[in-house]
């Protein structure tokens, strides 16, 4: 029996987060050195899975298949294609760096513990709780892009609510809270609306997981594609199109699609700056993820029948995004706003039906998740020594913090898209995959760039330059350990931007066979080439 890779990938940060909450509570320190570690040995893992990885292979590698529950046709069924292991890697990749980053997020407030608190007691480990909940995320994020059984992937895209909800809810942003009520109730606020935004959205999609059980008698994403291969399986035209939107509906809150996006700057602005990247760099592409897997794949028809509509939320999306993030006056909104940008070219690639659309719809993926990590994470290094989020409480910290600033620099002009940096190529693929298809909704789009450069340099202008505000006049450069979580991340950024060609291969085989189930092929151009 072959060594199961992908069950092992998720299943060492699930025990890693059970091994990591059971740490004693005054050994913080060695609870954070092993999440760490597990994180590097899940990273590991995932590269081998790259490496076995066959690009020009089946659709579905590295399989694995056990019974589960008989009598309902559920089997512990996993695979991946070439987004999945490309998004696997995102996942692994990404870890780490909010780990280190996070290092001293959940030490407790010492100096506010009661003398017959819990803490004082030793009962209380926060900061074992903290990263216990970061690896039990990553497992099950981890799990949901290798599971080829829908009934396995729903539990998991469900489960992920509960350790997040945690997350954004008891371990807040220490730049305005400490031990303010106010800022605990906006906290509670914010994780109260992302669980029930996506609590919502799941049951939704749980009816229509029943409903596809009753009409294919099967979870299975192989007996399903096979059965409609055979003929045996005919699904109404009114019966798709219902499984469908109770699919996609699920997914575009997770993605988040505009007008189902407004839990996410309330998550990421009262989360700490690592979490709120594990929220938008790591568990939103889920959302999206999903799109390409179970949308396309099991309901072909339904998907063509809807994208119009979903092209043009997905321009809505672009255009609302990019000018609410020019109006921001909290750094950390701002990059909510703007991952809500991004998410819109995303989805918009996706239901373009072009290869070149879903090429860089997945690379966005990626590079999205790349970019927003190195930006989100040195604001928050930024937050973390002047304690405050505004953007007007900041000026001229370049001349104290020039590495600070210059990393600052680098992540928001990946954010804008700067040709020579990860993202342009994926931005890139999708504005001539949708311009191919859709025309106008391609033009339009573009505006989004021009909002992008104006809501970056803007941030960067208002935050680095000018005068040196009294308050930052002290303020320390990047430390070691900030160094090794933002100089891989950027470095990363120009390798993929220059020389993309290393993701591309894995990802375009699996991108033809989604364009193979909508059944569309490339438009021919416009205009042909003189002879």
């Amino acid at each position: 029996m072959s060594f199961p890779l992908l069950t092992a990938t998720a299943a060492l940060p699930a025990l890693g987060a059970v091994a990591t909450a059971a740490v004693p509570a005054a050994r913080r320190t060695a609870a954070k050195w092993l999440a760490l570690l597990v994180s590097a040995g899940t990273l590991v893992l995932a590269a081998i899975q790259l490496v076995r990885f066959e690009p020009g292979g089946a659709r579905y590698q590295l399989t694995e298949s056990h019974a589960w529950i008989k009598d309902f046709g559920v089997r512990y069924e996993l695979g991946v294609d070439g987004i999945g292991v490309a998004l696997i890697g995102l996942t692994a990749l990404l870890i780490p760096f909010i780990i280190a980053a996070g290092w001293h997020d959940a030490d407790p407030l010492e100096t506010h513990a009661e003398p017959n608190s819990s803490f004082a007691a030793g009962r209380w480990r926060p900061t074992q709780g903290f990263f216990a909940l970061i690896l039990a995320v990553e497992a099950m994020v981890v799990l949901s892009f290798e599971a080829t059984d829908v009934f396995v992937f729903y539990i998991l895209f469900e489960a992920m609510l509960i350790p997040m909800y945690f997350l954004i809810g008891g371990f807040g942003d220490r730049a305005h809270a400490g031990g303010d009520e106010a800022a605990a109730t906006q906290r509670s606020y914010a994780a109260v609306k992302f669980l029930l935004y996506n609590l919502v959205g799941g049951l939704i999609m749980l009816a229509a997981v029943i409903g596809l059980y009753v009409v294919a008698g099967s979870f299975s994403l192989d007996e399903i594609a096979a059965a409609r291969a055979s003929g045996s399986l005919h699904m109404a035209t009114g019966t798709e199109r219902l499984l469908f939107l109770g699919f996609f509906f699920a997914f575009a809150v997770k993605a988040p699609l505009w007008p189902l996006h407004t839990w996410l700057p309330n998550a990421m602005g009262e989360s700490t700056a690592p979490v709120a990247v594990l929220i938008t760099a790591v568990v939103d592409k889920v959302g999206t993820f999903a799109m390409l897997r179970f949308c396309l794949q099991l309901f072909p028809e339904a998907s063509k029948w809807a994208t119009p509509v979903i092209v043009v939320l997905a321009v809505i999306s672009i255009i609302y995004g990019a000018l609410l993030a020019v109006g921001q006056r909290d750094i950390k909104r701002l990059v909510a706003y703007a991952s809500i940008s991004h998410f819109g070219f995303i989805i918009m690639g996706i239901f373009a039906m072009t290869s070149q659309g879903q090429s860089g719809a997945t690379l966005y993926m990626v590079n999205h998740g790349i970019s927003t990590a190195a930006l989100m994470l040195v604001a928050g290094f930024l937050i973390s020594r002047r304690g405050s989020r505004l953007i007007s409480d900041y000026g001229g910290v370049q001349k104290v913090a020039p590495v600070l600033a210059g990393t600052f620099l680098i992540g928001g002009l990946a954010t804008l898209s700067l040709p020579g940096l990860a993202p342009f190529v994926s931005e890139f693929l999708v504005l001539v995959g949708t311009f191919s298809r859709y025309p106008v909704a391609g033009v339009v789009a573009t505006l989004g760039i021009v909002l992008a450069a104006l809501y970056v340099l803007v941030l960067y202008q208002r935050t680095m330059t000018g005068p040196v505000k009294a308050e930052v006049q002290g303020m320390p450069d990047l430390k070691v350990r900030e160094l090794l979580v933002v100089a891989p991340l950027i470095a990363l950024l120009i390798f993929l931007g220059v020389y993309p060609k290393p993701l591309t291969d894995i990802v375009n085989p699996a991108v033809q066979h989604t364009m193979s189930d909508v059944h569309k092929k490339d438009p021919n151009p416009a205009v042909e080439a003189a002879k």
